[in-house]
């Protein structure tokens, strides 16, 4: 497995949104891509979280990433370390067949692999976006997404048991609703949702409880960025810290078959890890994150990143990747300052955007400055 001195040497970005090609070869710990709204900043961004499980931080389709007017497919390669010695990774789609579908491709050192996850034995991303910004406010399902993110940057296999889950809940609400009275077949797919969920609540309260246990180790009041309590809610969460997993999956299959009447009328699956809530307080206050200010939000959330981007390396042997889209902008000097010299105590490369390179000038002899146009 690599060490921290794998970062990213050389990124080219070919028929990806708004960029025809982009060629950049790095060689500082911070990249800062500044220019204009609507330039292309966070799009470079988006790219680079495509060497991460799952669809990248926007979520969105591959149709939607290759460029209008372009020939219908993308592609993102990526240099890690020297030319000599390093290990080169490619992404992308090609266009659409027949069927209307793209291909997804992945390849590592010009071989291809089955899908992003194998990324992770070179590489590990976090990432921090505007999107996040009314998290704590917001309802728990996008907490849910920020917690399974969260997972996925220490256990890249954590996304292939979410993805199963959600399928075999569709099978259930879809037996529930055609033959109510199968109870043959209800009890073979509530047995996968069991093993799977349980699986799935599993790797969630491990992540967690690290990560609370690292910031209780580490936090001090008298930095820019509070400190954090982090715990799950849920009732398989709290099964899965009293009973052991074989336990934990009974108990969980006979909940499931005690609520087939109401998860029918429901149109849902009403038990299970799918209604686990992400629950953050406010340390140094002692009172939940959703009560707090928007700037103390603001604070906390990058706080929590910032810890997250610390457990990945010590899980995984692996300083992470760490993209932040418009963040330092919107911060007051103090914390401004405060973020770059956390972010300096890292051994990971940093990638920023902004639309002022003035905002970067504390960290400008660590820094590429590229400028994007349209």
């Amino acid at each position: 497995m690599p060490g921290d001195s794998a970062r990213p040497s050389r990124l080219i970005v070919r028929d990806f949104r708004n960029h025809t090609e982009f060629d950049l070869s790095i060689g500082r710990p911070f990249v800062a891509l500044v220019g204009e709204n609507g330039a292309g900043k966070t799009n470079l961004l988006e790219a680079l979280s495509l060497f991460s499980p799952g669809r990248g931080l926007r979520r969105a389709d591959l149709t939607v990433m290759a460029r209008a007017g372009g020939p219908g497919g993308f592609a993102v390669s990526m240099t890690l370390g020297s030319r000599e010695d390093g290990h080169r990774l490619g992404t992308g789609c090609e266009p659409p067949g027949f069927d209307g579908r793209p291909t997804r491709l992945c390849r590592i050192d010009g071989a291809g692999v089955s899908s992003p996850v194998a990324f992770a034995e070179f590489l590990r991303i976090v990432w921090l976006t505007p999107d996040l910004d009314g998290l704590f406010r917001g309802p728990a399902g996008d907490r849910r997404r920020f917690l399974d993110r969260l997972v996925l940057a220490v256990d890249a296999t954590h996304g292939g048991r979410v993805a199963a889950l959600e399928r075999a809940l569709r099978s259930r609400n879809r037996l529930l609703d055609e033959r109510p009275d199968d109870g043959r077949w209800l009890d073979a797919v509530e047995r996968e949702v069991a093993e799977l969920g349980v699986a799935v609540a599993l790797a969630r309260r491990e992540t967690v409880e690290r990560l609370d246990r690292l910031i209780g180790e580490t936090r001090d009041d008298a930095q820019p960025f509070p400190w954090a309590n982090v715990r799950l809610e849920g009732d398989l969460d709290d099964l899965v810290a009293v009973w052991p997993a074989l336990e934990a999956e009974d108990r969980f299959r006979a909940a499931l078959r005690q609520s087939r009447h109401r998860d029918r009328a429901a149109g849902r699956t009403l038990v299970g890890p799918q209604t686990t809530d992400l629950v953050v307080r406010h340390g140094p206050k002692d009172m939940p994150a959703a009560t707090a200010s928007t700037g103390e939000q603001k604070a906390l959330l990058i706080g929590l990143v910032l810890a997250h981007a610390r457990l990945v390396q010590a899980m995984s042997g692996i300083a992470p990747l760490i993209l932040l889209d418009e963040v330092a902008a919107h911060l007051d000097p103090r914390r401004r300052a405060g973020l770059f010299e956390a972010l300096e105590a890292l051994p990971g490369q940093v990638w920023m955007t902004g639309a002022d390179p003035a905002v970067f000038a504390e960290v400008g002899h660590r820094t590429e400055v590229v400028r994007i146009g349209n």
